[in-house]
This record gives structure tokens, sequence and C-alpha cells, in this order.
């Protein structure tokens, strides 16, 4: 029995439709390429029980049992995000005892990867008949068919009241201090020839507050999440607004110290270079996967390392690893988005990001240079602290006043509770202390303290 006798619309494989006689469950790459293909297209139909010349011949009930149960184990495990699969069976005989098992699948709404192991995963697109790997070009038009909420034309009409936060990041940053004009933001398809925004650009808007563009920052105590937080900030609002307020946050939480030099002075030097920060903050925001409900962007600042991690698998066909420091190729996966970060002078069209991040940390240890780590359907992107395990760095408070040795500790070592800052100083009265240090500089706006004020757990902490 031929297939299009049992399913007349079926006449041969393509894009559509393709034969296997069985599913081999010791190389499933070879039969699932063929499901994410149909994933990432316009969906499709696999057909068990059939051979490569379309002869229906057909499983018993037992061995459909297994393929489903085959098929479901290997969607669970090693595709991501998971696909929407339906099943459909004709019995091939008069008996009914064999059958034609139609795996349906149906279209995904994101990039579909097959996953093999922590940090190897493919994206396969369909032919006529078979299922290839996908070229860096096909996943970025793959991406962009997928990720429409980018760069479809809004019905939102631009007006420069509305994008206030915007135009000052802009003047901020962009070399001439300039707010971009209609023009130039319809030469970058950022706003539509009729003066309508693109969505990506809605999420620039001052009135923007839904959660994917949601940043949330800790500060730690210890390498590790297991220990106390000791600040946090969930941010929310246009994407302008949450980047200023994470800089703010880390810029807060960034220790200085001082270097001597060789002539007997002394060089500040802080744990982050302030590049290599916005840069990285930069990139999560450019890459991040904004179609997956339910995240965030997450800042991380431990005693040793920032890591910021951003939701979106690797788009590129390679690992990080596998190219040269310095020379990762710049495949975008919001157009609209990374457009708005280059007007404004933060994100560079030739994809430099990555290599301003390795200059700022040039003169640095081969240990403290920036990590790309990858994982599934997440990049992390991890900055060194400087200042960490460096004997030749030194807190030096020598002829500073005691307000200054308070903001010095402040700035290398972070918060600290009034009693640790109390003993460093060698205050032996509390109320002293508060009075002719902590509470002038709380006046002049400089610190300010988080928690209640006998709490001993409340942080005097730098205000920024």
């Amino acid at each position: 029995m031929k297939i299009k006798e049992i399913y007349p619309d079926v006449i041969t494989e393509d894009t559509s439709y393709e034969y296997k006689a069985v599913l081999n469950p010791d190389n499933p790459i070879k039969w699932a390429k063929t499901l994410i293909g149909y994933a990432n297209d316009k969906g499709g139909t696999l057909f068990i029980g059939v051979s490569n010349d379309g002869e229906a011949f057909g499983i018993d009930l037992e061995e459909v049992d297994k393929t489903k149960l085959l098929i479901s184990r290997i969607n669970d495990r090693h595709i991501f995000p998971h696909i929407k699969i339906s099943y459909m069976m004709r019995s091939v005989d008069s008996n009914a005892e064999h059958f034609v098992l139609a795996v349906k699948v149906a279209p995904a709404d994101s990039v579909i990867r097959y996953r093999e192991g922590d940090y190897n995963e493919t994206v396969f697109i369909k032919g006529d008949g078979n299922a290839t790997p996908a070229t860096p070009e096909e996943i970025i038009s793959l991406s962009k068919r997928k990720y429409g909420v980018d760069n479809e034309t809004s019905e939102v009409a631009y007006t420069d009241n509305q994008w206030s936060e915007y135009l000052n990041l802009c003047k901020e940053y962009r070399q001439d201090k300039s707010a971009p004009t209609m023009k130039e933001l319809q030469n970058e398809e950022i706003v539509s020839k009729d003066g309508y925004a693109k969505s990506g650009f809605i999420m620039f808007s001052d009135n923007y507050n839904e959660d994917d563009t949601m940043i949330c920052c800790r500060l730690w105590k210890g390498k590790n999440k297991t220990g106390i937080v000791l600040d946090s900030s969930r941010l929310r609002g246009s994407i302008a607004n949450v980047f200023e307020n994470a800089l703010n946050f880390i810029e807060r939480n960034t220790k200085t110290g001082w270097v001597k030099t060789e002539k007997g002075g002394r060089d500040e030097i802080r744990s982050y270079p302030k590049e290599a920060v916005r840069e990285a903050l930069v990139n999560a925001i450019a890459h991040r996967d904004y179609s997956i409900s339910g995240t965030q962007i997450d800042v991380d600042i431990y005693s040793d390392r920032i890591e910021i991690v951003s939701p979106g698998s690797w788009l590129l066909p390679k690992d990080y690893n596998a190219y040269p420091a310095g020379s990762i190729p710049s495949i975008r996966r919001n157009a609209i988005i990374a457009a708005c970060l280059d007007v404004a002078n933060l994100m560079e069209r030739g994809g430099t990001g990555f290599q301003t991040m390795m200059e700022s940390y040039k003169s640095s240890p081969d240990e403290l240079q920036p990590v790309v780590s990858i994982y599934p359907g997440f990049l992390n992107l991890r900055l060194y602290d400087r200042l960490f395990r460096d004997e030749a760095i030194e807190l030096d408070l020598e002829n500073l006043t005691d307000a200054e040795k308070v903001m010095a500790i402040l700035k290398m070592e972070g918060p600290k509770p009034i009693k640790e800052l109390q003993m460093s100083l060698n205050y032996r009265s509390r109320s002293q202390f508060l009075n002719e240090v902590i509470n002038p500089l709380m006046k002049s706006g400089e610190i300010y303290r988080d928690g209640k004020p006998k709490s001993p757990t409340a942080l005097i902490k730098i205000k920024k």
C-alpha cells in the first residue's frame, strides 16, 4: 500500500512531509532534526512506518507506543524550546494490526534548537526531504521571521515628548551630545516613513512598563547566591531607563582602590572598567530573547565578579571559544533595539562590544579576562573584580578626613553596617561617630541608610 492511498494529499517527500521506517533511539538527531526543521518553518508531518519510496507497511501498536515515548523523551531532553506535537494513526491492513503513525509538528513562535550537552546547540531548517544545520545568515533570517515583536510598525506616532528618556540617553552618549532627528530615526528604520514607531522602539518610550524589559540587580556577600543579599533592585520601565538605573546600581557597588606608582604616588583603579560594564549591559539588552516570557536580565555582583545573564541562546553556529578574542561576528537578534542603541552611540554595527570589553582588561592577568559562558537558552557575560585578591592594591587612608575615610571604605569594600565603620575609624562613641561623620554625609546626600536606624542589619551605602 502506498502512503497516498491512506493520506491522499501526500504525494512525495518535500518541505511538509517526510517518511521514516522506524525511529532509531540510539541516534535521535537523525530524525529529531526533521521535527525541528518543521517547527522552524511552517510545520509539517513525519510519517513512521513508511519506506523511502512511499510504501506504507506500518508498525504494530506496541511499536507505536514506544515511538511516542521516544519522541516525548527527546523533545523533553534535547529540543529547546519544546515543540508542539500531535499524533494520528491509520491502519494499513484489514485486521488493523499495523499502522502508519503521523507525527504532526506545529510551527514554533521562537527559534528551535537541538541541544547536545551543555554548550552544543544546533538550529535545523527544512529542505525538500531533508533537514540541515542553518548557516549564520539563515539563523538571522529565521530570527527575523520568528521575532516580529521587534520590527513591526506600530500604530503609535513618534513624538519627542513620549521618548524623552531615550533622547536624553542619546544626548549623554553621542559625541556631539545631540538628540537624533526624525529623519535619522527614519533612515535607521526605527520610525516608519509616515512617522510611526517600530515595535522595538516602543520599548524605549517613557510610559513603557511591561515585564519584558525588567533587569534584576543583586549585590551578594560572598562568591555565590548562598550568601546574604546586601543590595538589590528590580528595574522596570523603558529600556533607556532600566539601562541607566542598572549602570547606577553597578556603579554604587563598584569598589575603588589605589595602586602605588614607582614615583611614590598612587593611581586610582576600579573593580570594573566603566567601558566593560557598559558594553556587557548593552550586549545583554541588545541580544536578549524578548519572546521568552517570565524571564529577565539578571545582574549579580559577587565579591570577585559581576555576572550579567541574558535570556536567549547563542545565535552563532560555533561556541564562543571557537572565535579569536575580539573577533566575534555580529549577528543581531533584535534589529530595531540594536539600531536604537547604535543611534545612541552605545552599540557599534561592527559588533565590537566584546572587543571593547577585552581591551579594557588588557592590563589584567589572564585569569581576570572577561568570559562569555553559553547555557541552553541563556548567555552569561562575566567580568572579574580587578581588586579582588590583588596584593598590589591597598586601601590608603592616610591624610584623609574621617568623612573621606568612610567614603573610601564604602567604595573599596561595599556597603557596611555603622558598627563596622565606627570600628574602622576607632570611634569609641557611636553617637559621636553618627553626629560628626555619618549624619553630615547623609545630610549632604553622599550616603544613605538602607534599613531602620537602630537595626543591626541596616547598611550604609553610597548614594548615586
